[in-house]
């Protein structure tokens, strides 16, 4: 069953840590289009199960391995093993706490899925915009998306450079940079051409001088030569 729609969080800038918030915020994200199919068709499909899936791991290593649950803190309960082959977790942990912890994750999931909903429910008109949207050109970017969020809304929505930006950037910096190199390199060359053109120009004038000179000590010798003829 092929997937009918797709989205790909673009992160803002380079990072190895995510904080608590920022991992409820992904889940939040989401959940966001089971969300939208309860509020906007009374009724829910197949279509999240991959979202529900990757939002479920998350919650889980929240609970077992960041130590972000407020039940069990900082314990460790579960572990990777082979990391570099299957990666397959191992709980460390025995049955009962292993239900515990079912029971950590859910609630993590259905806060993030209230605040889902209460998102949405907040901005159904923005929702039928982008939906109008996506049926005339099937994708939006994130810049449309923040263009038709705050006409509608009317809330100017704070920004930062996302990392592809930032390669964008870096790529118009060097290709600049490239520009200016060949620049300076052209006018390199086009001053030893002149410098060159100067030299050949002396070097020239000098050989036009010697020959000039050479020929007024002949013409001074073929004079001085009738001069003692004549006498």
């Amino acid at each position: 069953m092929g997937a009918l729609g797709y989205v790909m969080q673009v992160p803002e800038e380079e990072k190895y840590l995510m904080k608590k918030s920022e991992l409820i915020t992904e889940i939040t994200t989401l959940l966001g289009g089971r969300a939208s199919e309860e509020i906007f068709f009374g009724d829910v499909t197949t279509g999240a199960s991959n979202d529900i899936e990757r939002a479920t791991d998350i919650a889980r290593s929240m609970v077992t391995r960041y130590g972000m649950s407020d039940k069990f803190g900082m314990m460790g309960l579960e572990t990777i093993q082979n990391r570099y082959l299957d990666g397959r977790p191992v709980m460390t942990c025995g049955e009962a706490t292993e239900s515990e912890i079912d029971g950590e994750v859910m609630k993590i999931l259905d806060a993030c899925y209230a605040e889902a909903l209460k998102i949405i429910e907040e901005h159904k008109e923005v929702m039928h915009k982008l939906a109008a949207h996506l049926i005339e050109k099937e994708t939006i970017t994130g810049d449309e998306f923040v263009e038709i969020f705050e006409e509608e809304t009317g809330k100017k929505v704070k920004r930062r450079e996302s990392v592809l930006d930032k390669d964008e950037k870096s790529q118009e910096d060097k290709d600049l940079e490239g520009k200016s190199l060949e620049s300076d390199e052209t006018l390199d060359l086009e001053a030893e051409s002149s410098e060159s053109e100067d030299i050949s120009s002396d070097l020239e004038d000098k050989k036009t001088g010697s020959e000039e000179k050479s020929e007024n000590d002949d013409n001074d010798d073929n004079n001085s030569s009738t001069f003692d003829v004549t006498v």
